[in-house]
C-alpha cells in the first residue's frame, strides 16, 4: 500500500536522481542478488585477483590475517599460559634421538608429539614444525605415499630439531573429538581448526623455549591437512621463516575436513590468497599431478608468485610437481630438504641432503600416553569448551573501557573482531550506486535498486521525498517484513518526518519482503564460504546508510528498526559513522543466551566478538532509543558507555514496546 505521494517532483526528484540514481544497469548491480543465487563451497574453482602494488597487497594481507584469527576464535589473542612441558622417554639412534613430549596449550589441554634432535652435531639448531595430514595413523603414518617418521628422522640427521605433533583427536590427543564442529560453538569461534591452529602457535612457543633451538631459524612443513595447517600458521605467525605446504594450495579444492574449515574463514578469499600471506618469506609449493594441486605450476604458483614480485622477493618462491597421487613421498620430501637446506642451512648443494635409510619406531616406543594415564588436570571436551567461553568473557570484561584512553584501546582490539564476525563493511560512497526501479512512476514514492559496485548485492529500496526543498536529514526505516511492512506500520512516522522536510527511505533487507530467497544452507561448511542471512541484512543497512549520506544536502541520517530488524540496526550502528538518532525495537531478545542467537540472530563468531556489548561501545554516542527490552536485553553496558562519554541524556531505555508516536517524537526532537 502506497499512501504517500510526493508533490514537488520537479526539484526534489531530479536532485535525488542526479546525486545517486542512474537509469542504467551498467553500474555493477546484478539483475539477481548473487548472494542468494550463488552458494560458494570448498570445491568451486576460484580466481586470483591481481594486486596493483605492494601497498594494496599489504592492506589486504593485514585484513586477511585478522580474518583468519577471528575465524579461529583467536582474536583477541588468548592468554599464553605456562606450557609446563614434559619431555621424556629418550631413544638414541645413529645421528638422532627421539623423545616423547606433552605440554599445555591451554591449562589442562595437551599438545602431544615427538621431538627429534640431532646427535653428533653442535647447536643451537634450527627448528621445524611437522604437522601431519589425515592419514589414519597421524604422526606415526609410514607408507610409500607419506611418512612422517622419515621426514623427522632425515631432518634431525641434517641438523634440525623437529617437533611433530598430533592433530586434535589423533593418537595421543584424546581429549577432544577431531570432528568438533557445531552451530552453537560457532558463535564462540570454537572448533577443530581453531584448536589446532592454537596448538600450532603454542608449538612455536615450545620450540622457541628449547635451549638448543635457534628461534631465528624456524620452519614448518606438512602435507594434506598438515599442509593447510602449515600455510595457516605461516599466515598468522611471522616467527615461521621458511615454509613448505605440500599438496594443498589449490584453486578448486580448499580443504574438506573440519580442521580446515571455520566460520568466515574463506569469505571473499581462497587458499591462494591465504598461501600468499607467507610473502616475502621463502615458500616452496609442492604439488602432485594426481590430486587437486595438478594445476599449481600454471595457476596457483603464478598467482602467489605475483605477490612475491610486488614485494621484490621473486627468488623466494618456487614450485615443484611430481607425477604421483596425493602424497608426501620421498620425492616431495627431498624437494623440501633442498629448499630448507638452501634457506636455513645455507647449503646450495642438495646432494648431501638426500634421504637415507631409516627405521620407524614401534608405536609403543613413541606414543606419549602408551601405558600411561592422562594427567589428572586434563580437561574433558566440555570442560575445555566451558573454560574457553568463561575465559573469553573475562577477557572482554578486562578490556572494557574505563576512560577515553581505554576506550580507544578497546576499539583497536575489538573493532577487528566485530568487523570480521559480522563480515560487513561501511562502504565507500563512491562504491555505492543505485538505479531506478521498474515500478517508479511520476507522483509516487521512488522505487530504487541499490548496491555496491561489483559486490553482487542487489537491494530494493523506496524513497519518499518531502514537498518543496528537502532538509538536511534523512531517516532509514528497516522492518523485518521489508518495505511494505515498514510503510504499513510506520505511516504516521513517515508523514511526520516528511512534514519536517526529511527524506525517508526503506529497504527490503536481504531475504525480507520482496527479496525473499531460499538458500540451501545445508552444507556442513556453509559459513566458511557464505554469510548468513542476518549478516547480509546488517550489510544492506550499512549500504543504505552510505547511499543516503552521499546525497547532496544530507548531513544527518537517522535509523529506525521495527520488530526484529531493531537487532540488525544496532549491529549495523557499530560499524556506521555517526548517525543522528537511532530507534531500535529489541523484541525482548535475550542477549546473554546462545540459544537466542541460534534461533533469532545467527551470525557466527558474534559472541566471541562481544555481541551487542561491543556494538554499543564501538558506535559514536549519538542519540539512541532502545525499547521493548523486557528486562532480557542487556543494556547496562550501553548506559555505562554513555556515562563514560558524559552523554547520558542521549540514551533512553524502555522495557516496554513504545508507541509509534513516542518513537517519532524521539526522532524529531531538536
Amino acid at each position: 500500500m502506497r499512501f504517500i505521494r510526493t508533490i514537488s517532483l520537479g526539484i526534489c526528484l531530479s536532485t535525488f536522481l542526479a546525486e545517486g540514481v542512474a537509469f542504467s544497469q551498467d553500474l555493477g548491480i546484478p539483475k539477481v542478488d548473487r548472494r542468494a543465487a550463488e552458494i560458494r563451497n570448498l570445491d568451486m574453482p576460484y580466481v586470483f585477483t591481481p594486486f596493483k602494488n605492494a601497498e594494496e597487497w599489504r592492506a589486504r594481507a593485514k585484513f586477511l590475517r585478522q580474518q583468519i584469527l577471528v575465524s579461529s576464535g583467536l582474536w583477541p589473542m588468548p592468554e599464553k599460559t605456562p606450557l609446563n612441558p614434559q619431555i621424556f622417554g629418550r631413544i638414541e639412534r645413529e645421528g638422532y634421538s627421539i623423545e616423547k613430549v606433552f605440554f599445555e596449550s591451554y591449562p589442562g589441554f595437551y599438545v602431544t608429539g615427538n621431538l627429534y634432535r640431532p646427535r653428533g652435531k653442535t647447536g643451537p639448531y634450527p627448528g621445524v614444525l611437522s604437522p601431519h595430514g589425515h592419514w589414519a595413523y597421524g604422526r606415526l603414518a609410514d607408507s610409500a605415499l607419506g611418512s612422517i617418521p622419515a621426514r623427522c628422522i632425515s631432518m634431525a640427521r641434517q641438523g634440525y630439531v623437529v617437533f611433530t605433533y598430533d592433530m586434535v583427536g589423533y593418537n595421543d590427543s584424546r581429549q577432544v573429538n577431531h570432528r568438533l564442529l557445531s552451530q552453537p560453538l560457532t558463535l564462540w569461534g570454537i572448533g577443530s581448526l581453531g584448536l589446532h591452529l592454537w596448538n600450532s602457535i603454542r608449538s612455536v612457543d615450545f620450540l622457541e623455549s628449547l635451549p638448543d633451538v635457534d628461534k631465528a631459524r624456524l620452519a614448518c612443513t606438512g602435507a594434506s591437512g598438515g599442509g593447510t595447517q602449515t600455510f595457516l600458521l605461516t599466515a598468522v605467525d611471522d616467527r615461521i621463516k621458511v615454509s613448505a605446504p605440500v599438496n594443498m594450495i589449490s584453486h578448486f579444492m580448499q580443504g574438506g575436513d573440519v580442521c580446515e574449515n571455520a566460520p568466515n574463514l574463506r569469505l571473499d578469499t581462497n587458499n591462494m590468497e591465504i598461501g600468499a600471506l607467507m610473502a616475502p618469506r621463502p615458500l616452496l609449493m609442492v604439488s602432485a599431478a594426481g590430486d587437486w594441486t595438478c594445476d599449481t605450476p600454471r595457476i596457483e604458483f603464478p598467482a602467489i608468485q605475483s605477490i612475491y614480485k610486488l614485494l621484490g622477493a621473486e627468488d623466494k618462491v618456487e614450485t615443484v610437481q611430481f607425477i604421483a597421487d596425493h602424497n608426501y613421498n620421498r620425492d616431495s620430501r627431498e624437494a623440501v630438504y633442498a629448499w630448507f637446506g638452501r634457506w636455513i642451512l645455507g647449503k646450495k648443494d642438495a646432494s648431501e641432503l638426500r634421504e637415507q635409510e631409516y627405521e620407524p619406531e614401534q608405536p609403543a616406543k613413541v606414543l606419549v600416553f602408551f601405558g600411561r594415564e592422562l594427567p589428572r588436570e586434563a580437561k574433558t571436551e566440555q570442560q575445555l569448551i566451558d573454560y574457553l567461553i568463561e575465559t573469553w568473557k573475562a577477557q572482554l570484561e578486562t578490556i572494557k573501557p574505563k576512560d577515553s584512553v581505554s576506550l580507544m584501546r578497546f576499539k583497536e582490539v575489538m573493532g577487528p573482531a566485530y568487523l570480521h564476525s559480522l563480515a560487513a563493511e561501511y562502504p565507500d560512497a563512491n562504491n555505492v550506486v543505485g538505479v531506478s526501479g521498474p515500478d517508479s512512476k511520476a507522483g509516487e514514492a521512488l522505487s530504487l535498486v541499490i548496491g555496491r559496485k561489483d559486490r553482487g548485492d542487489r537491494v530494493l529500496a523506496r524513497v519518499w521525498l518531502p514537498k518543496g526543498k528537502p532538509g538536511k536529514a534523512a531517516t532509514l526505516l528497516i522492518h523485518s517484513g521489508g518495505i511494505e511492512k515498514a510503510e504499513e506500520e510506520g505511516q504516521t512516522m513517515i508523514r511526520a518526518l516528511l512534514k519536517q522536510g526529511q527524506q525517508v527511505m526503506s529497504i527490503d533487507a536481504f531475504n525480507t519482503g520482496s527479496a525473499r530467497a531460499l538458500r540451501n544452507m545445508s552444507d556442513q561448511f556453509f559459513t566458511t564460504y557464505n554469510r548468513t542471512d542476518d549478516a547480509n541484512r546488517v550489510q544492506d543497512i550499512l549500504t543504505a546508510v552510505a547511499y543516503l549520506k552521499k546525497q547532496s544536502g544530507i548531513s544527518t541520517v537517522n535509523l529506525v528498526g521495527f520488530e526484529r530488524a531493531g537487532l540488525w540496526v544496532l549491529l549495523a550502528r557499530g560499524l556506521a559513522p555517526e548517525l543522528g538518532s537511532t530507534v531500535a525495537d529489541v523484541v525482548q531478545f535475550d542477549s546473554s543466551d546462545d540459544l537466542s542467537y541460534l534461533k533469532e540472530l545467527y551470525i557466527p563468531l558474534i559472541r566471541r566478538a562481544g555481541d551487542f556489548q561491543t556494538a554499543l561501545r564501538l558506535a559514536s554516542p549519538s542519540r539512541l532509543l532502545i525499547h521493548n527490552t523486557g528486562g532480557r536485553f542487556e543494556t547496562a553496558r550501553a548506559e555505562e558507555m554513555y556515562r563514560l562519554v558524559n552523554a547520558p541524556d542521549r540514551l533512553r531505555i524502555s522495557k516496554q514496546e513504545l508507541p509509534l508516536a513516542e518513537l517519532t517524537a524521539w526522532l524529531t526532537q531538536k
